[in-house]
């Protein structure tokens, strides 16, 4: 059985830290980087495409949109990608939009490379990690505040479409890769962010969703 390697964007204007980063986390086994975004516009659209594990995402990229717009849209294309943040700035206004956008983890580039790997390990199995500094300022503002946001509810995007309708239709993972030419781990990828999204348990439960909602109908099974 092939071992999964943890897939990983980084997102980061400076091409030097990018270059630095990724050489780092090649001499590891178990992760694997997809790409290289230098920013966030360009970072969604690799999100979009390749649906990878973690976003390891730099808060400041100008000219373009910021880390934190990008975080929360990250989350709306494919809620299973983790979102961590590593960036220079530990003030209130960077910390508790970025993680109120969805980031799981939020660390400084003061931080050697050995911790980096850990955080990136403890993204993957959905476990949080904020610099000690990070962690103060959210312990020092949370006592005492209740109020939680309501999640966002986001539509499906043209290719999960894509995909609903061919698991509605009957089609396993490799058939639908291949039909749609793209891979296996895409496909599951595309999967899981549909099974979030609509608040599914398991595909049998998509495809009846697609047929009840009338996004597939049997003449259109019967064509395919």
């Amino acid at each position: 059985m092939k071992h999964h390697r943890t897939s990983i964007l980084i997102a980061d204007d400076h091409e030097v830290v990018r270059n630095g980063i990724r050489s780092y986390l090649e001499t590891i086994p178990d992760f694997q980087v997809v790409g290289e975004a230098s920013s966030g516009e360009e970072a969604l659209g690799m999100v979009t495409e390749l649906i990878p594990d973690i976003v390891l995402l730099d808060l400041i990229m100008p000219p373009g949109m910021d880390g934190i717009e990008t975080t929360r849209r990250i989350k709306q294309i494919s809620p299973r990608t983790q979102v961590v943040v590593l960036t220079s700035y530990h003030e209130d206004a960077h910390i508790f939009p970025a993680l109120k956008a969805g980031a799981i983890s939020y660390i400084l580039k003061d931080m050697k490379m050995e911790k980096l790997a850990e955080v990136l390990h403890r993204a993957v199995q959905g476990e949080v990690t904020l610099h000690p500094r990070v962690a103060a300022r959210v312990l020092q503002n949370i006592r005492g505040e209740n109020g939680e946001e309501q999640p966002l509810f986001t539509d499906l995007t043209d290719r999960e479409t894509d995909v609903l309708k061919l698991i509605a239709n009957g089609l396993t993972n490799s058939q639908i890769a291949e039909k749609l030419v793209i891979s296996e781990n895409t496909v599951k990828g595309h999967v899981s962010n549909i099974l979030s999204k609509l608040h599914l348990a398991d595909r049998t439960k998509v495809a009846v969703y697609a047929w009840q909602q009338g996004i597939v109908n049997r003449n259109s099974a019967a064509e395919d």
